[in-house]
């Protein structure tokens, strides 16, 4: 896809805030052996060349100030984005050989839903990338993983993924999990157990209201009736003196 940015002589935080205002976003063009070239891009240019078929993946002729016999084909290295608008803020391209192979990150898309998913299980998709090798003009704007086959308990690796003509998997095939179908995850509450006691015993003549309990200890210390207590304040009779 043709890119037309314009060139930009000054650098810096300031001249990069003059730019955004004006709706342009700056950029680092990196070429191979010649020193970085910056350049500046209208935002609505640059989201319709990123947003196309191939995505962030897209071969970009890169030509700059109108020079088209000067084009020179790249690709997205990275960009930032404005944590709270959102829209790109930088961008930073790499130059590249048409005829050399180069590394890329590749989303992986799963299709399909698995027979463990109706019998009840959940699907998960642990890794949503990998790396891949291949010519820039052979690098796919995605993968497809179809996971229709799959049961409860089943797990999908990178080495299970098929191999496409070109493309060389850079992960390690068997450690990269793709994705798994497991069992629901079920929250159980523990059961409190009832620690039992002995009941306490209450003295004669003393009764619980109903619906209430009776009072810890109460079989240890009971009331004084008002009979205990005539005859503690007279005291006891003691033996006759000779």
């Amino acid at each position: 896809m043709k890119l037309t940015v314009q060139d930009r002589e000054s650098r810096g935080s300031a001249e990069s805030r003059r730019l955004r205002k004006q709706g342009l976003i700056p950029g680092i063009l990196y070429g191979r052996g010649q020193d970085p070239q910056a350049f500046c891009i209208a935002e609505r240019e640059l989201r319709r060349v990123l947003t196309g078929g191939a995505g962030l993946h897209a071969i970009l002729d890169v030509v700059i100030d109108g020079d088209a016999t000067k084009a020179r084909p790249s690709i997205l290295k990275s960009y930032q984005q404005d944590p709270v608008r959102g829209n790109l803020t930088h961008i930073d391209l790499q130059e590249v050989r048409l005829d050399q192979p180069i590394q890329a990150r590749v989303v992986v898309e799963l299709v399909g839903e698995p027979v463990g998913v109706t019998e009840g299980g959940v699907l998960s998709q642990v890794s949503r990338e990998v790396t891949v090798e291949a010519l820039p003009l052979e690098i796919p704007e995605h993968l497809e993983l179809d996971v229709s086959g799959m049961a409860i308990g089943d797990t999908v690796r990178l080495a299970e993924l098929p191999v496409q003509e070109g493309i060389k998997f850079l992960d390690d095939p068997d450690e990269t999990v793709l994705a798994t179908v497991t069992m629901p995850t079920r929250f159980v509450e523990p059961e409190i157990e009832e620690v039992e006691g002995e009941e306490a015993e209450l003295p004669e003549g003393v009764e619980v209201p109903e619906g209430e309990e009776a009072p810890e200890g109460a079989a240890e210390a009971a009331p004084e009736t008002a009979a205990d207590a005539d005859s503690g304040s007279e005291g006891e009779p003691g033996p006759a003196e000779g």
